[in-house]
């Protein structure tokens, strides 16, 4: 027994000895609680809607204000014909548009039953379905309350919602999230496997017989970090070709647009994984760090399960460090709306600037650390 408490204080020294990996141990799981806790909610609220008012009546106006009174809506803003309403939806500054048609205020006016158009976006299928179920019972509401006023007997509404879903009409939760797995799993293989590049050759002690070698610095890390991306881009048609031939993903968008992308994205991941090692002295060490400081916050904070409005507002600021935030809106973008760069350049254009940024980065540390 007393052997056994001799190891089990050998190890808490040699824990003491590593203040990184005190830190993985006992900081992170804190920090990821607070984070976490406050973005993990299946909540929706603040759901932003563009109108379209062809009536600009009272009754349409009444109706507008129920939604805009609302804590579950928010209208960002209002478009003169339905037409205006696609670029809100492609770029996701919408997730549902509210038309009212001419003659409706003059039909609840005569007690006549009347008809408005909810559009949804059907990425997000979850999101979605709430959304419209919030949206009907809001209808359903004031249409009950028009009833009374008027003094029907009966409360059956008067207004009917017609319902249409864009991009994913049959709201299934898997066209939503395969298309985001793509981005996981190059997310997962490539920094892992960047990021114990380096490490591996310090542990096994070659690092020191490459630096009398000839080979650059940079040739060095090219050389590390392009088999990677070889194997990320052959991971990437892979998953694509299940997306697509067993799931029935549809890819409404260009398939060398897709590639384009991972092929930026992947910058993201290998120098992401370039720079953990950088600041880990083992293969251990490299992976917690990667797992604990990287990959758990970019897949609850990036938009990949929960959606990023319904998170607090303290927290959304932070989603914009992410490059996975921005590249799951390209992937869906491609995949289920069928959208290009004319659309989708902001966020090519962030994520490239991100790649580039942190590929420099950890290029620059790993070069004094191998010098």
């Amino acid at each position: 027994m007393r052997r056994v408490l001799h190891m089990i204080r050998k190890e808490f020294l040699e824990l003491r000895q590593e203040p990184r990996l005190f830190g993985i141990v006992v900081i992170a799981p804190i920090v990821q609680l607070t984070m976490l806790g406050y973005a993990t909610t299946t909540d929706v609220r603040d759901v932003p809607i563009v109108v379209v008012d062809e009536d600009r009546s009272t009754p349409s106006r009444e109706l507008i204000e129920r939604f805009e009174a609302s804590d579950t809506f928010h209208v960002v803003d209002s478009v003169s014909s339905l037409r205006g309403i696609d670029a809100y939806l492609d770029h996701g500054d919408a997730w549902m548009a509210l038309s009212v048609p001419a003659g409706y205020g003059e039909r609840v006016r005569t007690g006549q039953p009347a008809e408005i158009q909810l559009i949804a976006d059907g990425t997000d299928a979850n999101s979605t379905t709430v959304a419209l179920g919030y949206a009907g019972a809001l209808t359903n509401a004031y249409a009950r309350e028009l009833g009374v006023a008027q003094g029907r007997g009966s409360p059956a509404p008067m207004v009917a919602a017609d319902v249409r879903v864009w991009f994913n009409p049959s709201l299934e939760s898997g066209v939503f999230m395969i298309p985001g797995i793509l981005a996981l799993v190059l997310l997962v293989v490539t920094t892992n496997l960047s990021s114990m590049a380096i490490v591996r050759e310090k542990e096994l002690g070659t690092l020191e017989q490459l630096n009398v070698t000839p080979l650059a610095r940079w040739e060095l890390i090219v050389g590390k970090l392009v088999p990677y991306a070889i194997l990320g881009m052959v991971d990437a048609m892979l998953v694509v070709a299940v997306a697509v031939g067993w799931f029935e993903i549809p890819l409404r968008g260009s398939f060398l647009l897709l590639l384009a992308m991972c092929l930026v994205y992947l910058l993201t991941t290998l120098g992401l994984g370039l720079f953990v090692s950088t600041v880990s002295k083992t293969q251990q060490q490299a992976m917690m760090t990667t797992s604990f400081f990287f990959l758990l916050p970019m897949i609850f904070l990036s938009g990949f399960i929960f959606p990023i409005e319904n998170m607090p507002d303290v927290i959304q600021p932070f989603t914009y460090l992410l490059p996975l935030r921005y590249f799951l809106v390209i992937l869906r973008g491609i995949f289920l709306k069928g959208i290009g760069l004319e659309v989708l350049w902001p966020d090519a254009l962030a994520l490239l600037a991100w790649g580039l940024g942190i590929l420099a980065l950890a290029t620059l540390r790993s070069t004094k650390r191998l010098a």
